[in-house]
């Protein structure tokens, strides 16, 4: 098998099933009532570090790329990309859910709008999984013929955004053991480190073929 076939036939199988491994664990702990004092603090946190741990995953996609020179790796980039979205958006909810189920209002968006405005990690949180919407809803070929590789291009750089904002919220939120929230800081140094000096061999490379959830 060539390179791309492998890529294709085994790594990308594997990819699908470890991505939704965290998700079937969540699930089936769940249902055996496994999530601990505070279920609803255990399903944040779990969907919130995959999330992270994606994202960290697809940005470092590119430079594995390079380094390996085997081209067919940037084709992991979206479905990896959109899983750290979807795990985004189910740590979303589940804050969302549990802050107006506190409230006692029901469903009330101010209840929302009042802890992000108090509360700067809430604040940085929600503003990651906001500049990931766009990234998510803009990563098919139709998108990038719409908007032009280059500007498509620009629009997906926001992820190195999202991931800071990420991280932020991440050491903001831990008030005890900083360990993990400094190990995601330190992979994204090194992962920031990287785009940085490749600049300027981008700059002689042609545009991104529609296949990314990211640029980078």
């Amino acid at each position: 098998m060539t390179q791309g076939q492998v890529v294709r036939r085994l790594v990308k199988p594997a990819v699908f099933v470890g991505a939704l491994g965290p998700l079937v664990v969540l699930l089936l702990d769940t249902a055996a009532g496994d999530l601990g004092a505070n279920p609803v603090e255990t399903v944040t946190h779990r969907t919130g570090f995959t999330a992270l741990t994606l994202l960290m995953i697809t940005l470092a996609v590119t430079p594995l790329r390079r380094m390996s020179g085997i081209g067919a790796l940037a084709t992991l980039r979206r479905p990896i990309g959109l899983f750290a979205f979807f795990y985004a958006t189910l740590h979303f909810l589940t804050y969302a859910v549990d802050q107006t189920y506190l409230s006692g209002l029901g469903v009330s968006p101010a209840a929302i709008v009042e802890d992000v405005v108090e509360r700067p990690y809430i604040t940085v949180g929600l503003t990651a999984f906001v500049l990931l919407i766009p990234l998510a809803v803009t990563s098919t070929k139709r998108w990038i013929k719409r908007l032009g590789a280059k500007r498509w291009q620009r629009v997906h750089r926001l992820v190195y955004v999202a991931a800071i904002l990420g991280v932020l919220h991440f050491l903001w939120l831990v008030k005890a053991d900083l360990f993990q929230p400094l190990v995601f800081a330190a992979v994204l140094a090194v992962l920031l480190g990287a785009r940085v000096l490749s600049k300027p061999r981008e700059r002689r490379t042609s545009p991104p073929q529609p296949r990314g959830f990211t640029s980078a």
